[in-house]
């Protein structure tokens, strides 16, 4: 048989969907190399030791 041959229905396109799913997202918001650790970053900072370490004239 033909897929030409075949009735012109669309089995899908009678599927319903619910699109109010409480279901888990289909992709995450956020993929683990578009973070700090992923680009090879380090995930703490030396703020307050640099904070700590100004010279005595920046007051």
């Amino acid at each position: 048989m033909d897929m030409l041959d075949g009735p012109e229905r669309d089995s899908d396109a009678e599927r319903e969907v619910d699109f109010e799913s409480e279901e888990a997202a289909v992709l995450p918001d956020q993929t683990r190399d578009d973070t700090e650790r992923g680009w090879g970053e380090r995930s703490y900072s030396n703020d307050d030791r640099l904070y700590e370490d100004r010279p005595p004239h920046w007051g």
